[in-house]
């Protein structure tokens, strides 16, 4: 999670997210192969879709997991809906099955997932140290200290030079 007195920012832009989805998604070539893809929502939802596209995955399931409430920090975390039976029974350690998300920060919600589906390969487009070790596939690490802005929460607006922002 960010120091959210004086964040690192790093916006990602549309274009940079898909190169990135797709990065990650040739790290996954040769891991699989995948009978099934697990998207972590909400995050996850946009990286799901382009590696299932870049791999030929059509069994796609979601497993909602709320841990950011106010966009800010992160709370408790909330099962919303689990994985479902049906991909379960495919592989109950999950073997062979992808697990999607956009990023791990702590790797609190990659931990609930690690428990299901012990087997399981999980993959993230970017990684904070607190994170890292939770996840198998991943294709950039950014510092602990980082906010990332992911394309879906922004809208286009002035940025303040590097200079003018007060440092760590």
């Amino acid at each position: 999670m960010a120091n959210l007195a004086n964040p690192k920012a790093f916006p990602v832009s549309w274009d940079q997210f898909h190169r990135d989805a797709r990065a990650l998604a040739w790290r996954l070539a040769g891991a699989g192969p995948f009978s099934a893809l697990v998207c972590i929502t909400r995050g996850g939802l946009v990286p799901a879709a382009i590696v299932a596209r870049e791999l030929e995955l059509r069994m796609i399931e979601t497993i909602c997991i709320a841990s950011y409430h106010d966009y800010k920090s992160q709370g408790e975390l909330q099962v919303l809906k689990p994985i479902t039976e049906q991909i379960l029974s495919m592989s109950p350690d999950g073997s062979g099955i992808l697990v999607i998300d956009d990023l791990v920060d702590t790797g609190k919600t990659a931990k609930i997932v690690r428990d299901m589906l012990p087997k399981a390969h999980i993959a993230t487009v970017y990684a904070k140290p607190a994170g890292r070790p939770l996840v198998d596939t991943f294709v950039t690490e950014v510092s602990q200290d980082t906010w990332i802005y992911f394309p879906w929460d922004m809208g286009l607006s002035y940025q303040e030079p590097i200079a003018n922002v007060p440092s760590n």
